[in-house]
């Protein structure tokens, strides 16, 4: 379990190395749990780069790179014809979209209701379930589109 100790742990190692580099999974804000959202690991990485002077290189969403490795073994497949679907309107949405994939919002997990007003462009879709966003994509690939 991450705590107060282990963050000043990794301070320390951060301000004490030579060339120190932090390097973060991702940036996400809140996560849902069993119980209700909790702090993502967004929060300890701003306390890090604030702490630290040092800015976070982000390899996970919503990193472009991440979006682009997603698709880069697909030979043949741009990025237009992708489509990200998530409850994370930043995390995910967002960062599908900022690359020219399609991003589609699900009510369910972490979304809170106004989430889609919150990035612009606003999703290519909200919907209320993962079913119905998959059902979506299978909609239109079976109407000739290629997404």
């Amino acid at each position: 379990m991450f705590n107060y100790e282990k963050l000043t742990e990794a301070f320390n190692c951060l301000k004490n190395a030579d060339n120190a580099e932090l390097i973060a999974i991702n940036k996400s804000r809140y996560l849902q749990r069993q119980h209700g959202l909790v702090l993502g690991g967004g929060a300890f990485v701003a306390a890090l780069e604030y702490s630290t002077g040092l800015t976070a290189t982000v390899v996970g969403k919503p990193s472009r790179k991440f979006f682009e490795q997603s698709i880069a073994d697909f030979e043949g497949v741009e990025v237009e014809d992708c489509v990200m679907i998530g409850d994370d309107v930043q995390d995910d949405v967002a960062g599908a979209q900022a690359i020219g994939m399609k991003g589609i919002l699900v009510q369910t997990g972490k979304y809170r209701p106004g989430d889609e007003t919150k990035i612009n462009p606003a999703p290519y879709l909200t919907l209320p379930s993962l079913v119905d966003a998959i059902d979506h994509v299978i909609e239109l690939h079976s109407n000739g589109c290629e997404t």
